[in-house]
């Protein structure tokens, strides 16, 4: 399949993405990155800033089935996953999906729901599996999380435990859009009548078809060295207090390698590297105890110190 073809329909996607989430290219493709990568997405924004749009406007241009759970204080894991059910005409028990059986699922508010109820997220984005009463069912495919956080000093959140942040390849931020963005937001129709007039762009099997083709993206020697070298520094380095996990290394090669296909390209650059690391590591990594780098800065550091051989 031709690299430069792929990179063609993705930017359909882009640009169609693009007229309902206004001035956030960069984002977008970093959560076709993600997708690509077979990775799951964390966003963390304040209220009202696209979060719920974004997630809305990619499954309908993907062509992929969408499903949103709300998530709230009193949610258990059989909202999410399912129950079985008694049934007086068989006399049996019947299962009954949750909303988890779908090929994107946008975990609204994750934070809001308790430990227990993120939880029962972690063997469906890593095994794309759930186990109810005994029984392990598959998910569909592909099948795609994104998972909107608010603010942890926000009323209402709950810490989001580090096994489920790890079960992340990304967190993005969207922020508030420019000026000309939020005017057009003002004066144009609203976002649900936009997204509902949007059509497909790929198929579910032609995204299927593309993110075989990442891992067999070429990554010379020195660009795995690179990669190597970036991780062995946050796990050497006093300024952070753990550092990044193999399964985070693994994530940041394979966003780098999804990155260089959406650009059309069958090689990955450090420049790839470079430009996913933020969205790959920024949730992963923790300032040690007095630290005096914090957030972005740790990620900016790590660049800094690190050079490309």
């Amino acid at each position: 399949m031709n690299h430069k073809s792929v990179r063609e329909h993705l930017d359909k996607v882009v640009a169609q993405a693009g007229e309902v989430v206004l001035g956030k290219e960069a984002q977008i493709r970093l959560c076709l990155t993600c997708l690509l990568a077979r990775g799951h997405l964390l966003i963390e924004d304040l209220p009202g800033v696209g979060k719920t749009t974004l997630a809305h406007v990619l499954a309908k241009a993907l062509g992929l089935q969408f499903n949103r759970i709300q998530f709230t204080s009193d949610m258990l894991p059989a909202d999410i996953l399912g129950m079985a059910v008694y049934n007086r005409d068989s006399g049996g028990f019947e299962f009954h999906p949750g909303p988890v059986f779908s090929q994107v699922i946008l975990a609204d508010e994750v934070n809001r729901a308790t430990p227990k109820t993120q939880s029962a997220l972690l063997e469906a984005m890593e095994e794309h599996q759930v186990t109810v009463e005994g029984e392990t069912r598959g998910l569909p495919e592909p099948f795609f999380v994104i998972a909107t956080q608010n603010p942890s000093y926000q009323v209402g959140t709950f810490p989001m435990p580090e096994s489920q942040l790890d079960r992340f390849a990304m967190r993005i931020h969207l922020g508030f859009p420019d000026a000309a963005a939020e005017r057009a937001l003002l004066v144009g129709s609203e976002r649900r009548v936009l997204i509902s007039g949007l059509s497909a762009c790929i198929d579910a099997a032609e995204l299927a078809a593309y993110q075989r083709l990442v891992p067999a993206v070429f990554a010379s020697d020195a660009l795995l060295d690179y990669l190597q070298a970036l991780v062995a520094f946050t796990r050497e380095s006093p300024e952070f207090s753990n550092g990044l996990s193999p399964r985070a290394a693994i994530s940041l090669l394979r966003c780098a390698q999804a990155w260089a296909l959406l650009d059309g390209r069958n090689a990955v650059l450090p420049e790839d590297l470079q430009r996913v690391l933020p969205g790959v590591a920024g949730h992963r990594l923790v300032p040690a105890e007095g630290a005096e780098r914090q957030g972005a800065q740790l990620v900016a550091h790590l660049l800094e110190s690190v050079a490309i051989p």
